[in-house]
């Protein structure tokens, strides 16, 4: 699996076909590399894609000991 940060997840020019994907967040190393415990080693969100849909912001609010996130404008 490739990984990649946010500005090459999609290139410019290109969308996302209708369906279901899931962002994988690795927050363990994260917590690690900021000297925290957190709880949630990996953080997943799926989310649906519609047909005709092209903008995504979908943020990731996260703490040592929870997290949540919501589609963004």
């Amino acid at each position: 699996m490739k990984t990649a940060d946010a500005a090459e997840l999609v290139p410019d020019g290109a969308s996302l076909a209708a369906g279901a994907y899931r962002l994988s967040f690795d927050t363990g190393n994260y917590f690690a590399a900021c000297g925290v415990d957190g709880f949630y080693p990996v953080v997943e969100i799926l989310f649906r894609v519609r047909s005709g849909e092209s903008h995504f912001h979908i943020p990731l609010l996260l703490s040592p000991n929870g997290y949540t996130t919501y589609r963004g404008s």
